[in-house]
């Protein structure tokens, strides 16, 4: 690299400069006041740690995104955190170890190996929430709830959400008795709607016939909540477990429709994201004009197992430069106030009080070239008498 590119970033990696940067925190501030008025607090995981740790239950699916290091200290292999849940789920079984529900949020950069969804950005700016130790419904409610908060302070408007439940297909596989490649080989159908594979698959296999009807109709239950109702006579045959998902996805639409009357809700029985460590209901957020999600998460029971505690879990997650990215609100530009380059007792004490009421002011430095109205200032101290005024300039 010659010295006219040490400039250069690595792909995916970006800075922040000071107006964006200044929209961040001042975002940043907003969520986590909001998060703890409901409860959630706030916690701070390490940026990087010993490799099994990250890699656990959530963290299996993040193998290829996590970047790895040896540590000099130990010789064992560390990770830098591509995802948090992981490391949050180990707070809440090995630290907190609490019987009543818990609510924690955190918000951090994570590192991934390869761009995601989130943007094309290989640092996104990670912020979330989860509740652990209620099995019920209605904590993946609440979940849901926050994260369309998060949306709404965050300015982005009119979002839906794409709603789903691995259990449906994890019972089907069960009872039509595939074997893990089967298996993998048919998620990986049902992922892109290939129908005639799906049937190809289903007869090669010589699977039941009310079972791989069951299965092969999953492509076709995507809309409204009246899709629920479709599915519950489409698969009426595929057992206790698959109705039992669908009543609780039932349910689940009836209790947001109280809470969330604006939001559009889209049901699709064969969304089967983060199938490998999900175990229940599956969200997903959406805005108009744009492919990826802005905000996804869902239940996954028992993460806190390896960590010596299995508790019931659902939480969300975004990506706070993401969120201002898509958002409608504009900057709050504080203007400054211009104090001259003068070592007067009076000034300095007047110039402390601006800044205790909340005023931006900057002082002026010997010497230094531009003007006031350079430095982003739309007023000025000056001395009137004995004391100092602020003036327009």
């Amino acid at each position: 690299m010659n010295k006219t590119d040490r400039w250069l970033l690595p792909e995916g990696i970006e800075e922040v400069l000071p107006k964006e940067a200044k929209r961040l925190e001042q975002l940043r501030r907003k969520l986590l006041d909001t998060y703890e008025s409901w409860g959630y607090d706030l916690v701070i995981p390490p940026f990087i740690e010993y490799l099994e740790s990250l890699l656990t239950g959530t963290g299996n699916d993040l193998d290829l995104q996590t970047f790895k290091l040896t540590d000099q200290l130990t010789g064992r292999l560390m990770g830098i955190r591509a995802d948090m849940t992981p490391q949050v789920a180990r707070i809440d079984a090995h630290h907190l170890k609490q019987d009543t529900p818990t609510r924690l949020c955190y918000m951090g950069t994570v590192l991934h190996t390869r761009t995601d969804g989130f943007a094309g950005s290989r640092s996104p700016l990670q912020v979330g929430a989860e509740l652990y130790g209620h099995a019920g419904i209605e904590s993946d409610v609440e979940v849901m709830s926050l994260m369309l908060e998060t949306l709404a302070l965050s300015g982005i408007e009119s979002p839906y959400v794409d709603l789903g439940h691995v259990g449906i297909y994890r019972e089907l596989v069960k009872h039509a008795g595939l074997d893990k490649e089967q298996e993998a080989t048919l998620f990986d159908s049902l992922q892109r709607k290939a129908n005639t594979e799906i049937s190809s698959y289903l007869k090669e296999w010589k699977i039941e016939t009310k079972i791989a009807t069951a299965i092969a109709a999953l492509t076709g239950l995507n809309g409204d909540e009246s899709i629920l109702t479709e599915a519950k006579t489409v698969l009426k045959n595929a057992g206790k477990g698959v109705l039992a998902a669908l009543d609780e996805l039932t349910n689940i639409a009836g209790l947001l429709k109280v809470r969330q009357p604006d939001v559009t809700f889209h049901f699709d029985l064969a969304e089967l994201r983060g199938y490998h460590y999900h175990t229940g209901t599956v969200f997903t957020a959406y805005v108009a004009g744009r492919g990826q999600a802005v905000a996804l998460g869902g239940r996954y029971d028992d993460i806190g197992e390896v960590f010596g505690r299995a508790r019931p879990a659902t939480g969300f997650s975004t990506d706070l430069k993401t969120l201002l990215s898509l958002s409608t609100h504009k900057n709050n530009h504080l203007a400054a106030i211009y104090a001259p380059a003068d070592n007067n007792a009076e000034l300095h004490k007047t110039i402390l009080e601006l800044r205790q009421q909340g005023e931006k002011v900057i002082s002026a430095l010997p010497g230094q070239k531009g003007t006031a109205k350079d430095m982003g200032c739309n007023r000025e101290l000056v001395k009137d008498g004995s004391a100092w005024q602020v003036k327009d300039l």
